[in-house]
């Protein structure tokens, strides 16, 4: 499931909207664009995606090489070229998953903060339309109480006159009515009109999200593309830089080795790594036992990382909250941007947990955000989790994950300026301030 909202409609309202509103919402379009060409450009022909398929040498081919120089040579050249090719498309596959990541980034953050505005404009243009409400109401009642107090003049005062004192006083007042419906009259057409301006501005916002979410979900293709493609070459390099290298140093050290030497050498090797991981897994036990979950009702601006709530839902890092969800000063660029998330103040290496049971949706490189991994949730719900460390990345796209499981640990990678978890909640496609957020499904923030 794609975490880019694609929403429906896409006609542009043809109403004036406010320059200001209409200058930013075309500045983010040109910015989009660009990307949008880039993404199109690379998916009719992306030239700069390395192809690479390789025939490897056997262990029978390296044998038969010994036979002669000549031979022995050719095959020593050819496995170094396989090496290279291997090495060199690492490379090219991770620098292309990093332009990539970056783009879909920059595509992202166009798409949030325009949905952002347009939510809050949306918001206003309600408070202003009930408010609206209310002056119509107040200018109806004052209408009927004019009504009432009408009537023939002349008939009263003729087959009435004992009441004609009643019925002057009546008349003054009914001539107040007048004066003041005229004034709530004036105040609900003013109202009206307020709030049907910020409608259209709310309508052009929203007119331009179409165009930010297409090219957001075609720049995070291309990215998820990337990242297979850069995860792929890795894989490929692992599972036979080793053997290349074993056969190459036979052949240039004119060796007799064979393939159950080599075997016996990656048994060896397997066992090295399961001690290692075994290392790494009593190290996460200790810390967890040094480190016992806090009830979720606790109170403090702290809290306990991977703490599970009775609702399913877990604290996804240990740590004070340094930054809130809104608009603020960047701590890099010094300009007012739109923070999606908020920032928990957590030291590098520490852990990181899954925030609810899902699916991950992204785990790598996302530009600005880093080492970045999101997740998918029920409900149309999605958390995000940035500037983990280099190698921090404990968790691959498509596996399920559990509540309070160890997915990450905290870095700075990206636009950061020091350690810190950056946490993002969306609900079917758009940014929620995830403390409250949290909080109502009583996670302690």
């Amino acid at each position: 499931m794609k975490y880019f909202a694609r929403l429906s409609g896409g006609t542009r309202p043809t109403i004036d909207a406010p320059r200001s509103i209409r200058s930013r919402i075309m500045g983010t379009l040109a910015t989009v664009a660009v990307i949008a060409v880039a993404a199109t450009g690379s998916i009719v022909g992306n030239a700069s995606a390395p192809a690479f398929a390789a025939d490897y040498p056997t262990w029978s081919d390296v044998q038969s090489a010994r036979s002669s120089e000549a031979a022995k040579q050719t095959e020593i050249g050819r496995i170094r070229d396989l090496l290279a090719q291997l090495s060199a498309n690492v490379e090219a596959t991770k620098a292309e998953e990093i332009t990539r990541g970056t783009e879909a980034q920059v595509a992202q953050a166009a798409f949030d903060e325009a949905d952002y505005r347009a939510n809050q404009l949306q918001t206003r243009a309600d408070e202003e339309q009930a408010t609206a409400d209310e002056s119509k109401i107040q200018a109806g009642q004052l209408a009927a109480r004019l009504a009432r107090s009408g009537g023939d003049v002349s008939a009263s005062l003729f087959f009435d006159g004992n009441g004609a004192a009643d019925l002057l006083s009546q008349l003054g007042m009914a001539s107040k009515i007048t004066d003041q419906s005229a004034g709530v009259y004036e105040k609900a057409i003013r109202d009206q009109n307020t709030a049907q301006a910020s409608a259209n501005q709310a309508d052009v916002a929203k007119a331009a999200l179409q165009a930010l979410s297409d090219a957001a979900a075609a720049a995070l293709d291309l990215a998820v593309a990337a990242s297979a493609a850069a995860a792929a070459a890795l894989v490929e390099q692992q599972n036979n830089e080793a053997v290349l290298n074993a056969q190459l140093a036979v052949l240039v050290e004119n060796r007799v080795a064979t393939e159950n030497d080599f075997n016996a050498g990656v048994i060896a090797r397997a066992a090295e790594a399961a001690r290692i991981a075994e290392v790494e897994r009593q190290a996460q036990l200790a810390w967890a036992a040094a480190n016992p979950p806090q009830s979720s009702g606790s109170s403090g601006s702290g809290g306990t990382g991977g703490e599970i709530a009775s609702s399913g839902w877990a604290r996804p890092a240990s740590g004070s909250l340094t930054s809130a969800y809104g608009y603020r000063i960047h701590p890099i660029y010094h300009t007012r941007i739109f923070h999606a998330g908020t920032d928990f103040g957590a030291s590098c290496g520490t852990p990181i947990f899954a925030a609810a049971a899902g699916v991950v949706a992204r785990a790598g490189w996302n530009g600005g955000y880093g080492n970045y991994i999101a997740i998918n949730h029920a409900g149309g719900v999605q958390t995000a989790y940035a500037h983990i460390v280099n190698g921090g990345l404990l968790v691959g796209q498509g596996q399920s994950v559990s509540e309070g499981q160890l997915i990450a640990r905290v870095g700075t990678t990206g636009g950061s300026t020091g350690c810190h978890l950056h946490f993002e909640v969306r609900v079917n496609g758009s940014t929620t301030d995830p403390v409250p957020f949290m909080r109502a499904r009583g996670v302690n923030m």
